[in-house]
């Protein structure tokens, strides 16, 4: 009995620490061409303007990440969205700018909400309420000189009567960017449901990410599996349908014994987990499943594990996506990577 009890527990060990190792290996590779995108975020505003210079040429669009709300739910622009917007406004008339609203509110002490569901439950409480807000939302893209809305509420599908709201708000802020010339993006987290009746028109872009992160212990973002799940899901959807990978990845710290729970979970950016590894000496390793780099350390009595994306692991996942009839990838996000360029080489 202790024999195989121990067994087990060995059995048990073995696929926590092989994580997504037995995954088909994936790699970048030919595939049909894709149009690519990316986000500049306003808290690495300098380092995502930096790359988007590197890049703008092989990109179809850009959003700048994000308009909020504040104590009043009032439309609150981030100083270094308009700035953006004049930087990627020089020279790039091909690009289409969106701009990103997020369904965070902001307290007149400066501190933040994110994902606020009672924020929705106010802004989309009925029809008018609707109205309003996607008229609000059009006149600011007008504006800031943009060519595009992108609706990034998430945690929306969790409530039943706030999804059904906001299932009718997409049609109506649909009907307000047409009305106005605007193109309209809706982004779509992995767990939510695609066979809502969502209407005809934008584009939907779904979320390839966050498959393991801070709400587990280590893994990747994405893996081939995880893509091939989420694509095929994906064929409710209606009209245009893109996908987001994403850049970086997490790190995960926890005492010395080993079942115990993390102290410590850290999203990091590409350049961050790099310093890391060379820091403390260690030999990153790419895991077959994801095409993710991964290494850890110890320090303190601690064991600290990193899992981040690279170049090639953004062009592998790309590789995955288009070969499942994807034909459009965005990029979350521009801003901390080493070499960003290499992966935006796919474009039609």
């Amino acid at each position: 009995m202790k024999r195989y009890l121990g067994a087990m527990a060995f059995g048990l060990v073995t696929i926590l620490l092989s994580g997504c190792a037995m995954a088909e290996p994936i790699k970048s590779g030919e595939h049909p061409p894709v149009k690519l995108s990316a986000w500049m975020a306003s808290w690495d505003a300098d380092s995502g303007k930096k790359e988007y210079g590197k890049v703008k040429k092989r990109l179809d669009a850009v959003s700048c990440f994000a308009v909020c709300y504040d104590e009043k739910d009032e439309l609150l622009v981030p100083k270094e969205i308009r700035d953006m917007l004049k930087l990627s406004s020089k020279g790039s008339e091909a690009i289409v700018r969106y701009l990103s609203f997020v369904n965070d509110s902001v307290t007149a002490d400066g501190k933040t909400k994110e994902k606020d569901t009672d924020l929705l439950k106010r802004l989309l409480a009925d029809d008018a309420s609707m109205e309003a807000q996607a008229g609000k939302m059009v006149s600011l893209a007008k504006e800031l000189g943009c060519e595009g809305v992108e609706l990034d509420y998430e945690k929306e599908w969790k409530d039943e009567a706030v999804f059904r709201n906001y299932v009718r708000f997409t049609s109506l802020l649909f009907s307000a960017c047409s009305e106005q010339g605007l193109k309209l993006r809706i982004i779509l987290e992995p767990s939510a449901p695609m066979d809502a009746p969502y209407c005809e028109g934008p584009e939907y872009v779904v979320m390839l990410y966050n498959l393991y992160g801070k709400h587990s212990g280590p893994g990747p973002k994405a893996d081939g599996e995880f893509i091939g799940k989420i694509v095929r899901k994906m064929e409710s959807l209606p009209g245009e349908k893109s996908v987001a990978i994403a850049t970086g990845g997490c790190l995960w710290e926890k005492g010395g014994f080993l079942l115990s729970s993390y102290d410590k979970k850290k999203f990091l950016t590409e350049k961050e987990a790099v310093d890391l590894c060379k820091k403390h000496k260690a030999e990153a390793e790419r895991d077959p499943g994801s095409a993710c780099l991964h290494f850890s350390y110890k320090e303190n009595g601690k064991t600290t594990e990193v899992w981040y994306a690279d170049s090639e692991t953004l062009s592998a996942w790309i590789t995955v996506a288009a070969n499942a009839g994807v034909g459009h990838v965005a990029l979350w996000r521009l801003g901390g990577n080493t070499d960003i360029e290499k992966a935006c080489k796919h474009k039609d």
